[in-house]
């Protein structure tokens, strides 16, 4: 480090100390968006700052069961490492754990010293630079659902929603949420600067959501990470789980990661808005609105990247499995919401709460932009209730569709890079392998008594 970036590290450790710090956590996403870390003590973060904190890259290969996935790179390589460093920028102190600070990780490969390869938060840059070659500055507001699980001995999962109160949709309080497990969450979450605005009770029993103040995409993304790491961990303290699986219950609905999308020009004003222009949106925006539609079957495999996720899918879910948009029609992929002026934007609703926050953003960005260079209009917007297969295209059904559909589209991988594609690919098609070897509980229930 240089003598002032040495002066900057120590300044930081001045405030962490009379804060009561002791330990920097340095934290950065893997593939599938969980958190990977270590902790520093505050007496060592000049080290981790000049010399980086060694990990292995197959961390970004391996599954949630701790299978390295062979992606190349990795194991063919000798199991070679990634160094992260701390991004002191993004330090916050957890206010649920005292005498802890955290903050992002940059991942480099030390042989390089380029961003890895697999990193989503560098490919997130990526694709906001080539935006920026075109004048585009992606803005952006993530809404997350999760759902809170208490211990249930005996059960076949060992868990149960918390509280499994039905019909109290859009609702706050103690009628759904007993426990007032929304109002901790919600304080804690405000006190880690994360820009949480509102929350409540969602459609099914145990079911929140969470929704987040619009920002710079890469902004955006962080707090999204940094928000769902948070929820599960406070959750675990209380002796919960937290899940942002897209289906967890076969008897309810799914939990869905919506994004606000707007862009704002060179000027900082909201590029998707032109009182003149049709539906009171510039062209920019109704030719991302195109992009997205154009490039959705691809995009699913990131907006959707589990085989549970297409369980979340279908007629009366409410969650969009048609290839649609609408004018603040809830039943459409796109849907525009009625504000207009600096508050024009998309939401794209396609993404399940299993996405990986960066991965989401960059592909929607990157569709939104391939719409935007090809200058074409979307079809008509979507009246009345969706979900008719004679209007609209269908999205893949099954992982292995929304796969096959992003190594297609070569226009959006040719933004996303090949680097990260083909790891991507490779990781997510084990699953699938994986998960068509494995003996189901349904499989069990349906053939074991009768066959």
């Amino acid at each position: 480090m240089s003598a002032s970036d040495t002066q900057d590290v120590r300044r930081y450790m001045e405030r962490l100390a009379a804060e009561g710090v002791d330990v920097v956590r340095v934290v950065y996403p893997d593939l599938i968006g969980t958190d990977r870390a270590r902790d520093v003590l505050l007496e060592h973060l000049p080290s981790a700052c000049d010399h980086g904190l060694a990990f292995c890259r197959a961390v970004y290969h391996t599954t949630p069961q701790g299978d390295v996935v062979p992606v190349a790179g990795g194991l063919d390589a000798g199991l070679p490492d990634v160094s992260v460093r701390p991004d002191l920028s993004t330090l916050a102190v957890l206010p649920w754990e005292p005498g802890v600070a955290a903050c992002l990780g940059e991942v480099t490969d030390p042989a390089t010293s380029a961003p890895a390869p697999e990193s989503p938060r560098d490919l997130l840059r990526t694709v906001l630079a080539r935006c920026a070659e075109h004048g585009l500055r992606p803005v952006v507001g993530p809404e997350l659902e999760y759902f809170l699980l208490q211990p249930a001995p005996g059960t076949p999962t060992g868990w149960r929603r918390a509280p499994e109160t039905t019909g109290a949709v859009y609702t706050a309080g103690l009628r759904a949420d007993p426990d007032n497990h929304l109002l901790r969450t919600l304080r804690h979450l405000r006190d880690l600067g994360l820009g949480v605005v509102t929350g409540n009770h969602e459609f099914d029993g145990g079911q929140y959501e969470i929704n987040l103040t619009h920002s710079d995409a890469l902004d955006a993304a962080d707090r999204a990470f940094r928000f769902k790491a948070a929820v599960k961990e406070l959750a675990r303290k209380e002796g919960n789980l937290a899940t942002f699986m897209a289906k967890p219950f076969g008897d309810a609905g799914g939990s869905g990661f919506h994004l606000h999308l707007s862009c704002n020009d060179a000027e900082g004003r909201n590029a998707f808005d032109d009182p003149a222009g049709a539906y009171g949106l510039s062209a920019t925006a109704r030719h991302a609105i195109a992009g997205v539609l154009a490039h959705a079957p691809a995009l699913a495999a990131l907006a959707n990247p589990t085989v549970n996720s297409y369980k979340r899918f279908g007629p009366g879910t409410l969650a969009p499995w048609l290839i649609d948009w609408g004018l603040d029609n809830r039943s459409a992929m796109v849907r525009i919401p009625p504000e207009r002026g600096s508050g024009a934007r998309l939401e794209v609703r396609l993404g399940d709460a299993s996405a990986n926050p960066y991965l989401l953003i960059a592909g929607i960005t990157a569709a939104a932009l391939l719409g935007v260079q090809a200058a074409e209009e979307p079809a008509a917007p979507l009246e009345g209730y969706g979900y008719d297969t004679a209007k609209s295209a269908l999205l893949p059904t099954h992982l292995s569709a929304a796969l096959d559909a992003l190594e297609a589209d070569t226009d959006l991988t040719d933004i996303l890079g090949k680097g990260f594609t083909t790891s991507f690919l490779t990781y997510k098609r084990d699953e699938i392998e994986r998960f068509g070897r494995h003996v189901t509980d349904w499989e069990f229930t349906e053939y074991a008594y009768h066959l």
